[in-house]
């Protein structure tokens, strides 16, 4: 992060522009500042003050631009930017804004490359810095990889610290007294004799003013609400029922649609007869959409009704049609044709292993929907020269464009209102119902148009996680691990998404060994080989992509290996680990569990599982215990670092989200196909942890890692190893196939 970190520590530009009796101060992490998107129609006495912060007479405007998808991120991104502006962030209005190249992730683009997170050499900290500023350069924006907190944390206190210095310039000039005697404090400008000017005051001096570029950040030690516990802005109406989701929205004069496509993802159809469906009460029209058909009518009761009774003759894709073909696929291409990547290959594994007792051992992790609680919706107005899209989504620009290439309207001429997300998980990173929304709505121009699918048609028309297969072979000797060697099979990820997305990146696809190529463990025979199967339905980033699968693999067998050498699980990863953080949360979660070794006793069992993804080593230990009904899961020690935490109580509830949402997939969740279609089409057929299931837990966030990073999705992937692990501990069975459920109960 080098020279970035030195342009946003000294070299913060500034530009300004006066219009109307605005201003704006705008700060980049790259040489030439990009334009702001909130200069255009500032009012007199607004001021812009950055692309972050807008101040009216009537109030104090922060733009969040990272999806709020569940996770927390918009009461965090406030909570940057009030800090050094110091007002109370539950003051503020919080708007997405729209998408602009000023809201570019570059910390995404720059995680993306075939280099381990721990590794910070010359060459793979230069060309992380070079995809920064290509994703500056491409606007990349979009929420995801956990990124957000890494991403715009030194950004957002930036932006706050210009705005609050320049209002005190501001005040300077209208009292004459000089800034530097002057404070600030809860929205206010306070003078020498206790005298408070409002900061909606000030926005027309302020936009008539040199902007002030000397701004200093606070050190920790002066932080009032970064790093301290601080109830989550959106806490209340989440509590009380009261927020509005993107499936929320209602316009007049609205009408209300829905989508029926292929069960098989991608095939076409051959004919249709929709005379039943045209017949039902309150429908208005039946239209043809990407993949299939939409019924558009009086209410979404209706066209759900109507869509059902549409009679279609489906062509089948071209993937294989049943699980059991599929899995075969995947076998059959673990040879050299397929052969993707080798970005792990220390020491010589084939000698190692060449005359060697060698332990071999398969994993295999099912697809797996997303099925957040919300059901994919979109509700579009297209007028002659405009259209206006309210919608909760991931990728805002993706959506703008989708826009101008299904109707050919000015990019300039769409609106995009990103609202907040009941769960996404990643499928939010995908837009195809925003463009069948906007096929349909272009067909009654004029009229505002939500679309809503189906939980059935959520689920079928998934872009799930992929099928994920693994062979580890390995020795041992001496009470230590030797040579361990890992081939994971896969289609690619990387080319399914992007080609949807983007266009495919050259280069290997590293999330087929994301969370096992890149492990921070000393072995001295270690290898790890990618292989991208043939594409079959198109699939999705799902939480932790890659690594959600690979740590189940790597972890688990590595266990398998630490077992058979005869040594304690804790031990032995502390003996292989290569990284002064990761070797830190190992033992902090010994010391936490009290570790004494997997043996607490008959009918119980305990388990370990380390993982460093998205920058952030994680080690969990799970306590299980044999009962009358089942496997029952009793306590969970999670530790990690994500370098400083500024806001501990989401923080926290970050660790346990995921590990609930790793856990309870492991144990129950999958999805399987016959006939091209899905066969868990709804909660019945794919059910997490319940309640009821829920362990307890115990957190540490330690702090000591030089970078910040994000804590959405890191603590999902250890979950199934360590959960695999102590029911070995248990019981004596090695789980080596998810969801775990089709080998064990669970109470």
């Amino acid at each position: 992060m080098g020279r970035v970190r030195t342009i946003a520590r000294r070299s913060f530009l500034i530009g300004s522009a006066s219009i109307l009796g605005g201003v704006v101060f705008g700060a980049y992490f790259v040489m030439r500042p990009t334009p702001n998107p909130l200069l255009e129609g500032l009012a007199e006495g607004e001021a812009a003050l950055t692309p972050f912060v807008k101040i009216t007479p009537q109030g104090i405007t922060f733009i969040v631009p990272r999806a709020d998808v569940g996770q927390g991120i918009a009461s965090t991104q406030a909570m940057l930017i009030a800090e050094e502006l110091d007002i109370d962030p539950a003051t503020a209005t919080l708007d997405p804004g729209q998408p602009h190249q000023a809201y570019f992730n570059g910390t995404v683009a720059a995680e993306s490359l075939p280099f381990p997170a721990w590794e910070h050499g010359f060459v793979a900290s230069t060309v992380r810095e070079l995809m920064g500023h290509v994703a500056r350069l491409t606007s990349s924006q979009f929420t995801g990889g956990s990124s957000s907190v890494a991403d715009l944390h030194e950004t957002l206190r930036v932006a706050g610290a210009t705005a609050r210095e320049t209002l005190k310039a501001a005040a300077a000039a209208r009292t004459g007294v000089p800034r530097t005697d002057l404070r600030t404090e809860n929205g206010q400008v306070i003078l020498p004799d206790g005298t408070r000017i409002p900061y909606t005051d000030l926005a027309i001096e302020a936009a008539s003013i040199k902007p002030v570029t000397d701004v200093t950040l606070r050190p920790a030690s002066g932080w009032t609400r970064l790093g301290k516990p601080y109830q989550r802005l959106d806490i209340v109406a989440k509590s009380t029922g009261t927020q509005d989701y993107g499936i929320d929205v209602v316009m007049p004069g609205m009408l209300h649609a829905t989508v029926r496509a292929n069960p098989g993802r991608g095939g076409g159809m051959a004919g249709y007869n929709a005379d039943a469906a045209l017949a039902m009460q309150g429908v208005r029209s039946v239209v043809e959409v990407n993949e299939g058909l939409a019924v558009i009518a009086d209410n979404t009761w209706f066209a759900f009704q109507a869509a059902q009774a549409l009679e279609v003759d489906w062509l089948h894709p071209d993937y294989p049609a049943s699980s059991t073909k599929m899995w075969q696929a995947l076998a059959d291409a673990r040879t050299d044709e397929f052969r993707n990547s080798r970005l792990r290959d220390d020491g010589d594994v084939e000698t190692a292993l060449n005359g060697a007792t060698v332990i071999e051992a398969e994993y295999r992790s099912p697809f797996l929907a997303h099925a957040a609680l919300e059901p994919l919706s979109a509700t579009v107005l297209v007028q002659a020269e405009n259209i206006t899209i309210w919608t909760a989504t991931q990728i805002p620009a993706v959506v703008r464009d989708a826009a101008v290439e299904q109707t050919g309207v000015d990019p300039s001429r769409v609106t995009v209102h990103a609202l907040p997300a009941g769960g996404s998980f990643g499928r939010r990173l995908d837009h195809d119902y925003v463009v069948q929304a906007i096929q349909i709505a272009a067909t009654m121009p004029g009229t505002p148009i939500k679309t809503t699918w189906s939980r059935e048609e959520d689920m079928t028309h998934d872009f799930p996680r992929p099928l994920h297969m693994a062979v580890g072979r390995g020795t041992v000797g001496n009470g230590r691990v030797l040579a361990y060697d890992l081939d994971s099979i896969s289609p690619s990820l990387v080319s399914s998404w992007f080609g949807r997305i983007f266009i495919v990146p050259p280069g290997p696809d590293t999330l087929l060994v994301w969370g096992a190529f890149d492990q921070p463990y000393a072995i001295p025979n270690y290898r790890v080989t990618g292989y991208a199967a043939p594409p079959m339905m198109p699939i999705g980033s799902w939480r932790s992509p890659g690594a959600c699968s690979n740590s189940f693999f790597h972890e688990s067998f590595l266990s398998e290996l630490i077992h058979a050498a005869g040594a304690d699980p804790l031990e032995e990863r502390l003996r292989l680990i290569a990284d002064a953080d990761s070797r830190r949360v190992l033992e902090a979660v010994g010391e936490m569990s009290n570790w004494s070794g997997a043996d607490i006793g008959p009918g119980r069992g305990r388990g370990i599982a380390f993982a460093h993804t998205h920058g952030v080593p994680v080690a969990e230990v799970i306590d299980v215990t044999m009962t009358d009904r089942g496997i029952r899961i009793d306590e969970v020690w999670i530790a990690a670092d994500c370098g400083t935490v500024f806001d501990p109580v989401n923080a926290e509830a970050q660790l346990t989200g995921a590990a609930v949402f790793g856990l309870g997939h492991a144990m129950n969740c999958e999805l399987t196909y016959e006939n091209h279609a899905v066969q868990q089409t709804n909660f019945h057929a794919f059910e997490g942890m319940r309640l009821h299931q829920t362990p307890l837990f115990h957190t540490r966030l330690l702090e000591h890692a030089e970078r910040v990073r994000g804590l959405g999705e890191p603590a999902t992937a250890p979950a199934a190893p360590a959960l695999a692990d102590a029911i070995f501990a248990a019981t004596g069975q090695r789980l080596r196939e998810m969801p775990f459920s089709r080998s064990v109960d669970f109470a």
